[in-house]
């Protein structure tokens, strides 16, 4: 079982070369790392060549152009140019415990994907880590928000998690998924373009082909970074129509997902994608 670690990133260098750092500590290394870039500028850039520099694994830069949020796309992109059998999904904003791989290794089963739990930073814990203030986090770090989901602890995690086909609580920033499961169902609907439920609408996918979702608790621990939502203020998002159509029609592969035909604008993104196989 060979791992590729998925970071998705726009335009916050400071956040990415936090997470980065996190990489280069577990105790079980992934043995690639590809970074889904929405388009950043320079300084993501250079973040990116330095920590090539600096890692034990081979360090994959897919960028794509900066026309607004394209989450769907990047991570599409990614799994593509993505080489190893299981991947590892996390945002560029989300500092990694040192066995995060790990765990998701160890609870890794062949029929299901895994979620994982998002203990959140406040925005205090957030600046003093930006500015090197504070070098590590934990479940005993003062003011942490969702501290439960901060304890690791391995007899309590076989204890409490749970395999189960259900969409609540699914966040793509800490999931894991078998690669050829990503492909059989085309990856994610790039029609979802802006803030929305492309996470959801992709799990509901692999649950309709029988992959379950296992629900890890107290292992597979990543920290979120403080940063304002993107959800609509008044809770309502058009998106979410998609994936009320996908629950309709229990809808196995999307039209618009890794397959697509190349557009116009790929030719100008310096794709290092391989090809899907």
């Amino acid at each position: 079982m060979r791992t590729s670690l998925l970071i998705t990133t726009y335009n916050w260098p400071e956040a990415l070369e936090l997470t980065l750092a996190s990489v280069a500590r577990q105790s079980l290394p992934p043995d690639e790392v590809v970074v889904a870039d929405d388009g950043s500028g320079p300084a993501t850039q250079a973040v990116i060549e330095r920590w090539r520099q600096r890692l034990a694994m081979p360090l994959v830069h897919v960028w794509q152009a900066d026309e607004g949020f394209r989450l769907a796309r990047s991570r599409n992109r990614a799994i593509a140019a993505s080489s190893m059998d299981y991947i590892v999904l996390v945002d560029g904003d989300m500092v990694l415990h040192r066995h995060f791989i790990r765990d998701h290794v160890a609870c890794a089963r062949p029929d299901c994907f895994i979620q994982g739990a998002r203990p959140q930073l406040t925005e205090q814990i957030t600046r003093r880590l930006l500015n090197g203030e504070q070098l590590s986090v934990g479940w005993w770090t003062a003011g942490l928000q969702r501290r439960a989901y901060a304890w690791r602890n391995t007899l309590v995690s076989r204890m409490t998690s749970r395999v189960k086909a259900a969409l609540g609580g699914i966040q793509g920033c800490n999931q894991s998924f078998w690669r050829k499961h990503a492909l059989q169902v085309n990856g994610y609907d790039e029609r979802f373009e802006g803030w929305g439920p492309e996470d959801r609408e992709f799990a509901a996918r692999l649950l309709h082909i029988g992959v379950h979702r296992n629900y890890v608790r107290h292992r597979a621990v990543a920290f979120h970074l403080y940063h304002r939502t993107r959800a609509p203020a008044n809770g309502i998002n058009p998106l979410d129509r998609l994936l009320q159509e996908t629950l309709a029609a229990r809808t196995i592969r999307c039209d618009l997902g890794i397959d697509a035909p190349p557009r116009a604008l790929d030719a100008a993104e310096g794709s290092v994608s391989r090809p899907v196989t």
